[in-house]
């Protein structure tokens, strides 16, 4: 087998995949991103006057795209996989509405027909394999990484027959907003789609909002880019500027639409005039970090009828969680470097904590209540050139799912506690297969 250039292992090469993903993200350092295919893919559209600058990103978002890949085993894929159909499943149960949304906001037991796009399974790889560490409903980055597909380059002889086709991966989001719709309206006409977040112009991932909306208009949609504020309801049509709108791709990190500013948006979605995705009740059912508590539950999980094989997956794959509370945060406090933090409702790491990083007043706050306690496991790491210099990051896994479908898997790159996308070298990165077969190394 010969390694691919600038592989420079200092341990034999091992036998097993997994290890061999392992020694690739440690020991090829090559530069894999063609930034002028980058910049191709980013700025073509359908209306080029209103086409992304690449030029703007780069000097706005230095470090939202890394240059390299990520190498992960095939077989680590496919336990993700596994797992993620494991929980969609459960999902689905009866007892297991009735225990998220009896401590989720009111709106979230309002039913829509639509599941809800984009939902975002983070993993870090430990020493077992892959670990969940969170579910998030409005996941970013989806097109963004789609489009990065289009801008490597192989290290390996084989890789481009591995990597999945970008074309493939926006025709399956496409085919996911169809069918929210069809859920919810059948055969009506799908006319107009907005794409909502507060102040959208200022977001850091602004760019994918203006990739969405050309993505939108090249299959026969119109579609806006809409901040609340400017959003009206007459009690029966939402509308834009003067134009209906049928379909809301919701972006706010206000999961229960409780801020005033998002009052309008409200009204249309509990009158049933709007198709909402993701909506109240998918934050619920699979985001609410206390749902990781309850998929950590043997025994509880055992009495809903969930099979033995079904919770052995999950034990594997989904480290300890436990809700934090005031009778038992002084055992939290007694162990807290071996737990990570974070708030029931939260989102992108805010107020997350590492336990050997808590001073007493910030654990005052959490034990008094809407935190879990995960137990810590350490991300994995890819080595690779900044400025010429090695660099070691940290680096998580974000599987992007539709109806238990895994679509798209990718890695974000950091340094620090968190993703944070201010790490030089950083960002996001496409993910490249390692697959075993007879024992042959994918690089040879």
């Amino acid at each position: 087998m010969t390694p691919p250039a600038g592989f420079a292992p200092s341990t034999p090469l091992p036998a097993d995949c997994r290890d061999m993903a392992a020694l690739l993200n440690r020991g090829c350092v090559c530069v894999s991103v063609d930034q002028a295919a980058l910049r191709r893919a980013l700025e073509e559209g359908v209306d080029h006057g209103a086409a992304l600058s690449y030029a703007d990103i780069v000097a706005t978002r230095p470090h939202l795209f890394s240059d390299t890949k990520v190498y992960v085993a095939e077989a680590h894929l496919q336990s993700m996989a596994d797992l993620i159909a494991v929980i969609e499943g459960i999902s689905k149960l009866p007892a297991w509405r009735d225990r998220v949304l009896s401590h989720a906001p009111p709106i979230a037991r309002h039913r829509s027909m639509a599941e809800g796009v984009f939902l975002g399974y983070d993993f870090h790889l430990g020493a077992t394999g892959p670990q969940l560490i969170e579910i998030n409903t409005n996941a970013g980055g989806g097109l963004l990484n789609a489009r990065l597909l289009r801008a490597q380059r192989a290290c390996c002889s084989r890789e481009e027959a591995i990597l999945p086709e970008q074309s493939r991966v926006e025709s399956a989001f496409v085919a996911m907003f169809r069918e929210e719709w069809r859920l919810a309206r059948h055969d009506a006409p799908l006319r107009r789609i907005a794409l909502v977040d507060d102040s959208p112009a200022t977001q850091y991932l602004q760019p994918e909002f203006e990739l969405f909306r050309q993505l939108f208009e090249a299959h026969g949609f119109s579609a806006v880019i809409a901040d609340p504020d400017d959003l009206l309801f007459n009690g029966k049509h939402l509308s834009h500027e003067g134009m209906e709108i049928d379909l809301v791709y919701n972006r706010l990190t206000d999961f229960s639409l409780a801020d005033a500013r998002h009052s309008v948006l409200r009204a249309a979605y509990l009158a049933d005039a709007i198709v909402l995705t993701p909506h109240p009740q998918a934050h619920a059912l699979h985001a609410d970090k206390r749902n990781l508590a309850a998929l950590t539950d043997d025994a509880w999980l055992r009495t809903i009828g969930v099979g033995a094989a079904e919770r052995h997956r999950l034990k594997a794959g989904i480290p300890q969680t436990r809700e934090v509370l005031p009778e038992n945060a002084a055992s939290f406090w007694a162990d807290r470097k071996t737990w990570f933090f974070k708030p029931a409702a939260g989102y992108g790491s805010k107020a997350a904590y590492r336990g050997e990083k808590l001073t007493r007043r910030v654990f005052a706050e959490i034990s008094r209540g809407g935190y879990v306690a995960q137990a810590l496991v350490p991300p994995s790491e890819r080595r690779l050139l900044v400025d010429g210099v090695e660099r070691d990051l940290k680096l998580d896994l974000r599987n992007y799912v539709y109806r238990g479908a895994v679509q798209l898997v990718s890695a974000r790159l950091y340094e620090g506690q968190t993703t944070n996308f201010r790490t030089p070298g950083g960002g996001f990165a496409a993910v490249f297969p390692v697959s075993c077969q007879g024992g042959e190394k994918v690089c040879t």
